[in-house]
């Protein structure tokens, strides 16, 4: 299993009433193939400049096209450009993708990301994305904070974890800071708008 498989797994076993925004959890997901793209040397990291390495199949179908995805010419992209690219409707695509794996199913008539019908399959992946959980794994930990659904980990816990890793959580918590800026100043436009009809 891979670290966006584990993510999305342990996202989808939270109960429906916490919420999740997908598009902190799709930069999160991006994040999470770098990290794996790293740790396989098909990728490191100049700067913060994406380096890619020889082809090489990874065995999952999602983190291939991470892979594939890397753009292979000069001036190679930063780890933000990389994440805003890559992790547009990812969260959507990784539900899709396990749902095709069996490991979740969602019954007659009701689909989303996570509505309240969206069952996950008792299998040994989801019981292994949850331990690695538990066991408090910094990269998973620091994602799932960097979604907002974790507490932020220590500092120590980000040190295990290696420079070039502990960029791309860098990155991946900056890049949900500016989409939350993003809402924020949306909202307040829509909140103009609405009073200058009122008036």
């Amino acid at each position: 299993m891979t670290t966006a498989r584990d993510l999305t797994l342990v996202v989808l076993g939270l109960p429906a009433e916490r919420p999740v925004a997908q598009g902190d959890l799709s930069l999160a997901l991006a994040g999470a193939e770098a990290v794996d793209l790293l740790g396989s040397g098909a990728l490191t990291l100049d700067g913060d400049r994406m380096l890619p390495g020889p082809p090489a199949p990874t065995g999952d179908r999602l983190l291939d096209e991470a892979s594939a995805s890397l753009s292979r010419r000069e001036p190679y992209d930063t780890v933000a450009e990389w994440l805003w690219r890559r992790g547009a409707e990812l969260a959507a695509s990784y539900a899709v993708d396990l749902e095709r794996d069996g490991l979740v199913v969602h019954p007659r008539g009701h689909f989303g990301f996570r509505s309240a019908h969206t069952v996950l399959v008792d299998s040994p992946a989801r019981r292994a994305a949850e331990e690695r959980r538990a066991a408090g794994e910094p990269v998973l930990v620091a994602l799932l904070a960097a979604a907002g659904i974790e507490a932020e980990p220590d500092e120590t816990a980000e040190t295990l974890t290696g420079d070039a890793v502990t960029a791309v959580l860098a990155a991946v918590g900056d890049a949900v800071a500016q989409l939350e800026a993003i809402r924020l100043r949306r909202d307040v436009e829509n909140a103009a708008f609405d009073n200058v009809w009122r008036a």
